[in-house]
């Protein structure tokens, strides 16, 4: 980063808290900061290099520009993961789109580009099954497929969480058959109580709160994550305009409708309205953030445990540097490709 564009967009704290982000993080689908070189110009992040550059220009690469559903759900699914993983650090992201997802050696994914990120306190809470039936049974709407042509304001109805193995094997089959079970917690870390008035993001990925300036939340992530797998499935995003007040004025008057090609399966399409609620309040992943999504029905089969040894869709090519330049072409360059 060149210290006096930095200085003179007045951008010099962006790039701090960047640098104390990287620094935090120790993820697989995360960067991991090296190193950091300070000189009188330059103030350098030395972290992985991903040759398979970014899920932008791979979607592009794809025939019609989309990527298939099960691409979708293996980006999707690292995605969610990475992204829970920096809300429990209390980072809320907040520029999530395919150009900052970039391709690592071995196919999997890497968030990158944090100078938007915000920085909080992460709330930690335990969840109760019964509370939460309780609190939201008044919101909570079966699933219909017949509802997709319009965004809906309903929270989840997938929200199943997991019945801890706390006791011996007797005792699990016994409180099964009557029901104890349903006291089954789990918890949750998320920024829920973080408060931001910036307006910062990709015009076509900016969430509604963004745009009024009422102040937003993590939730602003999950809706980014909507937009983003519209676009790996449909090839463009939901709202975009001519111009950029357009676009705004789309995201927060136009319903969302879905185009009748390519076809596209219910449960993604309904993954994709919940996580596209305009009321943040409302939005998948407002009350459990990422734990009500990974327990949506498009992620079904999805080992979250063993992400890490999912067969990605694409794995880079090894490209040697001859094949891409000589020195004849570029004498005063070197580059190494591995």
């Amino acid at each position: 980063m060149d210290k006096q564009e930095l200085s003179s967009r007045n951008k010099e704290s962006r790039a701090r808290v960047e640098r104390e982000i990287l620094d935090l993080l120790d993820h697989p689908f995360l960067p991991t900061l090296y190193a950091t070189l300070d000189s009188p110009r330059w103030s350098c992040l030395l972290t992985e290099f991903c040759p398979g550059g970014d899920l932008h220009l791979l979607r592009q690469r794809q025939p019609e520009k989309r990527f298939d559903e099960a691409a979708v759900r293996f980006y999707a699914s690292e995605v969610v993961v990475a992204l829970e993983y920096l809300h429990m650090m209390g980072i809320i992201y907040r520029d999530l789109k395919p150009e900052n997802v970039l391709v690592k050696s071995d196919g999997h994914i890497m968030l990158t580009d944090f100078d938007l990120s915000l920085k909080c306190d992460s709330s930690t809470f335990v969840f109760n099954q019964n509370t939460f039936v309780a609190h939201s049974s008044n919101h909570v709407h079966p699933f219909n497929p017949s509802s997709f042509t319009t965004s809906s304001c309903v929270l989840p109805n997938c929200i199943v969480p997991v019945v801890p193995c706390f006791y011996p094997r007797h005792k699990r089959r016994r409180r099964w058959r009557t029901g104890h079970h349903q006291g089954a917690v789990e918890i949750v870390a998320e920024p829920v109580d973080a408060r931001s008035m910036s307006f910062v993001g990709t015009h076509e990925y900016l969430a509604p709160e963004i745009i009024s300036g009422e102040g937003h939340g993590s939730t602003v992530d999950w809706w980014t994550l909507g937009i983003f797998i519209f676009e790996f499935f449909y090839g463009v995003t939901p709202f975009k305009g001519i111009d950029h007040d357009l676009t705004l004025a789309n995201v927060m008057a136009r319903a969302l409708e879905f185009p009748k090609e390519p076809s596209v399966a219910g449960p993604a399409k309904d993954l994709m309205t919940q996580l596209l609620i305009k009321d943040p309040a409302k939005r998948m992943g407002s009350t459990m953030g990422a734990t009500a999504i990974k327990h949506h029905p498009f992620f079904d089969g999805v080992n979250w445990a063993l992400l890490r040894c999912t067969t990605p869709p694409f794995i880079p090519r090894l490209v040697s540097r001859r094949n891409l330049v000589s020195k004849d072409d570029c004498p005063d360059v070197s580059i190494e490709y591995y």
